[in-house]
């Protein structure tokens, strides 16, 4: 006659455990099945035994405050508790979970980040010492000596194992004192049972075999032990979860690296047995190695399943495990290399596995507005594990009936700048393919569990993804230092579709406009709010009010930029590409002075009292939109590069200028004779200097480029000039290398 409850110890992500644990509870048939697991979420069980249920599927608990915080508790179809759970369903056996309520875990979490509890060392040490004396890790150990156990065996071995585990760890004193209070929590939970009038030899227990020693030598929790337990106010949610973050063991411990290659281990044990496991993977392995492209033939597959069982009883166990398929896989399939199997065998034993759950999953608003709008948008098929191109053309399509159908692209469009604006990793937004193409938008789009947790996350801004995400603008806007940052806030809300969230951060960019700002700042603002104005019509957008900002920044800046360009070296780069900028900024819009911006332009390009890498860029801004003829250009190479100008402002000056235009300054010989005639006048200190400014000037030409740059050298010279460019092109000397390395370590304080 049995006595006490039974404790089912297991490995929370072990087959074998799992399918043990149903054999074992066919024999006992037990009225009450408890399971590790936070005792206050037992309503997540239904949807766990749902029919339309996938797994893996995890049970997510947070803060209602912020910062969130979150705890997951993974299941996979071959996991114990699964199935613990799922066989109590299908017998109508009461099942509850019977760990730390989901707000105790979150306060002792809380506490682990603040510091108050020890880093522990945990079972991991043991672990590593096990994979020393073995030479195999913690997983291959566990299902050569565990997975293969004949009936009746699993149990008792389990809990030894659990028992010697338990006595050799070396837990910090906080985990230590956790360990305790949750094998008193959950001896609490069985009294209560049994003082429910349940008989506790009809209580069956899985956990962890760890626990399995506590739970029988332990006493309970008191009521004011458990009243004292530290809690935070909780939510919960059900997720659906995937075998990659399974594999990765990232946030759960318990995980293990091939939960592919574990169902199919799972799937053995409910088949034929553990014969079949090898044959389920060779081929699938083959199958994924031929789909990549690569050969295997059937004598190669046959040849590994011989392998393997050899590599088995070499290595003590009576089937093969992973380590052995995979060497014999190496063997024969990979002809030695594992690196040619290494993408078969990341899909055959992590796989692409992603959970699913029904309709009506209790979940937060964000998080039901989130997937209605995949349905509705047509992304659901995205929502997997594998990276997606999505390419989206934000036109309206005039040959469909439907606004919405029309307009499809662009409702998209919307959706994913607002996941991206509340760091939702689900969509990344890639750069356009075509200069000046604002029309495609292309993004790369992966779900991952860690995406699930930021959309839950999200719902503590708002209702809706929307919602949020203005909410998210808002705050950054109250927080905006700069025109620049709010700028920034600015265009994201027009790629949003959000007119009222456009609006606020307009006015918070209108209040510190008022405020100086540096050249850099003005220009970067104003050419965001030029995209909303260029653009406005094909995202629904009215640029109306963006207008009279732009005219003001762009007077601004026409007033401030000679000032701007009197900088130093290092400044120099931000203020040309602020020049750059504002340029644009004139070319687009036609309500902005233009002769203004070329006189300016021309006073930048003839002062000798600024840097001289802006004067000539102002020149070469001058050359592109033709307002500077060749005699102009003659005369200001004449006087920049004549003797007696220093070598950094000479070629500062010419760093500049050959920042545009290239095809067109490469064409004028006039130019290299000048340029030639001055660097061969510098001494070899002068000469080091202007070469540092030559290498930056030279580095983004093409090797094009810098070949017909050569041929022009070669004329000037009077050599042949395909000769010239060969040579010059050529690999570097010693000597010339040596010079250039000196470059590396130049001292830019003085210039």
């Amino acid at each position: 006659m049995r006595t006490g409850p039974i404790f089912f110890g297991v490995r929370h992500l072990s087959p074998a455990a799992a399918f043990q644990l149903r054999r074992t509870l066919d024999q006992v048939r037990p009225r009450l099945v408890l399971v590790e697991g936070p005792s206050d979420l037992n309503g997540q069980m239904q949807w766990l035994c749902h029919p339309e249920t996938r797994f893996p599927t995890a049970i997510m608990a947070y803060t209602r405050r912020p910062p969130v915080r979150t705890v997951l508790w993974p299941f996979a179809v071959y996991s114990p508790e699964t199935q613990a759970i799922l066989w109590a369903h299908e017998h109508g056996v009461e099942c509850r979970f019977m760990d730390l309520p989901s707000s105790v875990f979150l306060a002792l979490a809380a506490r682990e980040e603040s510091g108050e509890a020890e880093e522990a060392a945990s079972t991991e040490n043991i672990y590593q010492r096990l994979e020393t004396l073995t030479g195999e890790d913690h997983d291959a150990f566990w299902e050569r000596n565990f997975e293969q156990l004949e009936e009746g065996r699993y149990l008792s071995a389990a809990n030894a194992f659990g028992r010697e585990l338990r006595a050799a760890s070396a837990e910090a004193p906080f985990q230590t004192a956790e360990t305790l209070v949750r094998e008193a929590y959950m001896k609490r939970v069985i009294r209560q049972a049994v003082d429910s009038g349940i008989p506790e030899e009809d209580i069956f227990c899985v956990c962890g075999a760890f626990h399995v020693a506590g739970l029988e030598g332990n006493e309970p929790l008191s009521d004011g032990e458990a009243e004292a337990l530290p809690q935070e106010e909780a939510l919960s949610t059900l997720m659906p979860y995937s075998y990659y973050r399974l594999s990765s063991r990232s946030g759960y411990g318990a995980g293990n690296r091939a939960p592919a290659y574990f169902e199919m281990l799972w799937e053995a044990l409910g088949g034929g047995g553990l014969r079949e496991l090898p044959y389920r993977y060779l081929t699938r392995l083959a199958a994924a190695h031929r789909k990549a492209g690569n050969l295997v033939s059937s004598a190669e597959v046959i040849e590994a399943a011989r392998l393997a069982n050899a590599l088995a009883g070499m290595r003590g166990s009576r089937y093969p495990t992973l380590p052995d398929l995979r060497d014999a896989s190496v063997a024969t399939m990979g002809h030695g290399q594992f690196s040619q199997l290494a993408l078969a065998a990341a899909d055959t034993e992590i796989g692409r596995t992603i959970g699913f759950l029904p309709e009506g999953v209790s979940r937060t608003s964000v998080q039901e507005d989130f997937y209605r709008q995949l349905k509705e948008l047509r992304l659901e098929k995205y929502r997997t594990a594998q990276v997606q191109r999505l390419d989206l053309d934000l036109r309206e399509k005039l040959n469909v009936k439907s606004e919405a159908a029309a307009l499809a692209d662009l409702r998209r469009s919307f959706f994913l700048h607002r996941l991206r604006i509340l760091g939702i990793s689900f969509a990344s937004l890639l750069p356009s393919r075509q200069e000046g193409a604002n029309w495609g938008e292309y993004w790369d789009l992966r779900w991952t569990p860690e995406a699930e947790i930021e959309v839950v996350e999200s719902s503590l801004l708002g209702d809706t993804v929307e919602g949020a995400a203005a909410y998210a603008l808002k705050e950054r806007g109250a927080q905006s230092a700069s025109i620049a940052q709010a700028a920034a806030i600015f265009e994201d809300a027009f790629l949003c579709g959000m007119p009222a969230a456009a609006g606020h951060a307009l006015t918070v960019l209108q209040g510190l406009s008022v405020d100086s700002a540096a050249i850099a700042d003005v220009a970067e603002t104003a050419s965001r709010l030029s995209l909303v104005v260029r653009y406005g019509d094909l995202r629904r957008f009215d640029p109306a009010p963006v207008i009279p900002l732009i005219k003001q920044l762009y007077l601004r800046s026409c007033l401030t930029l000679a000032e701007g360009c009197v900088c130093d070296a290092q400044a120099a780069p931000a203020v040309t590409r602020a020049m750059d900028q504002l340029n644009a900024l004139q070319l687009h819009h036609d309500f902005l002075d233009g002769d203004r911006w070329l006189r300016l332009l021309e006073d930048i390009s003839d002062r000798d009292d600024l840097n001289t890498r802006c004067s000539g860029f102002a020149m070469a801004i001058l050359l592109e939109r033709g307002k500077a003829d060749e005699e102009l250009l003659s005369r200001e190479v004449s006087r920049r590069l004549s003797p007696g100008v220093p070598a950094d402002l000479g070629a500062g000056w010419f760093e500049g200028l050959a920042a545009k235009n290239r095809r067109a300054l490469i064409a004028r010989l006039s130019l290299w004779r000048h340029l030639d005639n001055y660097l061969s006048g510098l001494d070899e200190e002068a000469f080091r200097r202007a070469l540092v400014f030559l290498r930056r000037a030279f580095a983004d030409f093409s090797p094009g480029e810098k070949n017909d740059i050569a041929e022009n050298l070669g004329e000037l010279w009077g050599v042949n000039p395909r000769q010239a460019a060969e040579a010059l092109m050529n690999d570097a000397t010693q000597a010339e290398q040596e010079l250039l390395s000196s470059l590396e370590d130049f001292d830019f304080d003085d210039i």
